[in-house]
């Protein structure tokens, strides 16, 4: 064959031209999955939403698109160009763009649960897990559709595919590797521009944050992203940088610190340290929206909620008006919740941070000789709570291995067959088991059955049946077991000695749109109980409370007499103006105080809401006077969070800098 006829075959430039069309074919897949995301989780989405802002984040999208696309075809890109191997690089395209639809579909369905894209972390998140095959069969089946949108769409990739046809390497090398090479070297500024995000010298590779400025919301960034870029994007790097927003360390202490002094609240510095026990229930899931006591005004005042029990709880019990978590996963609420660490960036106990000097209640209260356990339903070392729990100076950890071993429970006849122990038979074993500890002690107790897949007990099925959306049966289920809990331990000898804190690790599934804004989807309860104290009076305070203040607050309410160090305060004895609270979410950071919200992305705020503004619809940016001072505050907050995980200070001891 002479080259005029292998030219006229297939051309020095048709592995160019089937490039750009299969490019194209990845183009509408990414495009198709984000429209699913969209669809899926609609609710999320829809508030604010216009033609002008989907036009806005379609054009976001498109520049992430490139990015993800580019740097996953990179070795299509090479096969196709540079070698005879065809047939392999359309396997290749297939599979990669299989593997990216998988990704980007799976996600879909996992934003409700973390309202973020799925980053590296996902995978140390779950490490320990031995149950996930059938969690991702659970949600094969309930998300059938998807399955079956999957297995079309690639069907549609394969039969789409352009195959360049033969290469005639081996008729015309000589002519024909220089010209790919050439094509090759064309396109290279190409995919290095299309990987960075942009030509201009002064773009940097684009991050995640990077997707705040094609939105109005930090929840809608999400929309904006696609899972691959952000998996890809966050392997390897540096989790926490520095800012230098304070150049001056004593004016940022002056305006932060999370060293606290006994001095700070005069009650601590009047009153001996108190030795009572303190009991923190961290329930799964169970977030404001499902509690009724919290939410009178809701439905025009006719949403009785679905927590009967925890109702008649914060009827004697100290609770906020506003209240929050810090963090959108599990291993977020743990750190928060016990250790007063919220979640920045990425859960702090899956970065390299984690290896730093940390303590918190257990590792407070055991130097005061109190003996201190956990208790998780699940098997030893999942989510890694046990880990956890022994860094942060927990004695004794019981999991489902121990509940099977004590022969007066159910043993695994109780395990609900995908994630842990019931609720109820659970929290009967944690009752009984501090009714064996010395006091003072101090536990704390993660449940798990309001979780997915959002099953019950057998025997509870027809007393709870399906309502509303799938996780309030599970709900009410584990209200159910809280109230039998109080009910057991009401009776013990140790009960009016004891503070009981009821809080969640996040919240969950949604269908109250005021729950499912940017700041309504951190609200979880945050309810102090102290039956053996009568001059505490059942309240609902008026005042900003989130998971990171549990600690402080503790240790005010015992009256504490050391340094320690917690990124939160003391809410009981701080006046309401000056309590606060801070999440984060998708490149941006929320800061609640004084009756405002403040979303700030690092440089400058982006939005400032008030709270009475429950749909955040009105964004006033500039007209509100504390902005400044709570820009302020807050970038204190940032960079005391970023110096001291670099610089493992997450004790009240000062360290020296590492260099």
């Amino acid at each position: 064959m002479n080259f005029k006829g292998a030219f006229k075959k297939t051309g020095y430039l048709s592995a160019l031209v089937a490039l750009l069309c299969n490019l194209a074919i990845a183009y509408v897949l990414y495009f198709l999955a984000r429209l699913v995301y969209l669809l899926v989780n609609y609710s999320y989405f829809e508030q604010g939403l216009s033609s002008s802002s989907l036009t806005e984040i379609l054009r976001g999208g498109l520049v992430f698109d490139t990015s993800a696309i580019l740097v996953t075809h990179i070795p299509y890109i090479v096969l196709l160009l540079l070698t005879p191997w065809r047939k392999l690089a359309k396997w290749v395209f297939v599979i990669v763009n299989s593997v990216a639809l998988a990704a980007n579909l799976a996600d879909s369905v996992y934003f409700r649960f973390t309202m973020r894209r799925t980053t590296t972390t996902v995978f140390s998140e779950f490490r320990n897990e031995n149950n996930l095959l059938g969690v991702f069969g659970t949600e094969m089946v309930n998300h059938w559709y998807l399955v079956l949108l999957f297995v079309a769409l690639v069907y549609v990739i394969w039969k789409l595919y352009r195959d360049p046809g033969k290469a005639n390497a081996g008729q015309c090398w000589w002519r024909w590797y220089p010209t790919q090479i050439v094509v090759l070297a064309a396109l290279a500024p190409f995919v290095v521009a299309g990987i960075r995000g942009g030509f201009a010298t002064a773009v940097r590779p684009i991050t995640i944050s990077n997707a705040n400025q094609y939105v109005d919301r930090p929840t809608e960034a999400a929309l904006v992203l696609n899972t691959p870029f952000s998996i890809y994007r966050t392997i390897g790097k540096d989790v926490f940088v520095v800012p230098e927003y304070f150049s001056d360390e004593k004016e940022l202490e002056a305006v932060y610190s999370p060293i606290h002094q006994p001095g700070q609240t005069s009650l601590a510095s009047q009153t001996s340290f108190t030795r009572k026990n303190v009991v923190v229930l961290i329930v799964e899931s169970f977030g404001c929206e499902y509690i009724g006591a919290l939410n009178k005004t809701l439905e025009n005042g006719r949403y009785k909620g679905y927590t009967p029990c925890v109702d008649s709880l914060i009827a004697k019990s100290v609770t906020f008006s506003h209240t929050y978590c810090n963090g959108r996963k599990s291993i977020d609420g743990m750190p928060s919740i016990l250790s007063s660490i919220p979640m920045f960036v990425e859960p702090f106990f899956l970065t390299p941070a984690s290896m730093n000097q940390v303590g918190g209640v257990a590792s407070l209260l055991g130097a005061e000789g109190y003996q201190t356990a956990f208790f998780h339903g699940a098997q030893r070392g999942s989510m890694g709570f046990q880990a956890f729990s022994r860094t942060t100076g927990f004695k004794e950890y019981y999991g489902r291995e121990d509940y099977n071993a004590d022969e007066r429970f159910g043993g695994d006849d109780d395990f609900d067959g995908m994630w842990a122990i019931w609720d109820e038979p659970f929290l009967q074993y944690y009752a009984t088991k501090m009714s064996e500890m010395k006091e003072p002690f101090m536990t704390a107790v993660f449940t798990a059955s309001s979780h997915h897949p959002y099953a019950i007990p057998e025997q509870y099925q027809d007393r709870y049946p399906d309502e509303g959306i799938i996780i309030h049966k599970c709900i009410r289920y584990t209200d159910m077991a809280i109230g039998k809990f109080f009910e057991k331990v009401s009776h013990e000898p140790w009960f009016n000695n004891t503070i009981f804190v009821l809080t969640s690790d996040h919240t969950n599934l949604s269908d109250h749109a005021f729950y499912q804004t940017d700041l309504g989807g951190f609200c979880s309860p945050i309810i102090i109980y102290e039956p053996g104290n009568a001059e505490r009076q059942p309240e609902i305070q008026d005042k900003i409370a989130q998971q990171i203040d549990i600690l402080p607050t503790l240790m005010g309410m015992l009256h504490y007499q050391k340094p320690y160090f917690a990124f939160g305060i003391d809410v009981l004895n701080t006046p309401a103006e000056d309590t606060w609270a801070v999440n984060y979410l998708n490149g941006i950071y929320q800061y609640v105080k004084q009756g405002h919200v403040i979303q700030f992305d690092g440089q400058q705020t982006k939005a400032v809401y008030a709270l009475s503004d429950s749909l955040m619809q009105h964004n006033l940016v500039g007209k509100v006077p504390q902005q400044p001072q709570m820009e302020r505050e807050l970038k204190a907050i940032i960079q005391q969070y970023m110096d001291r995980m670099v610089n493992d200070r997450l004790t009240p001891k000062t360290v020296n800098r590492k260099p």
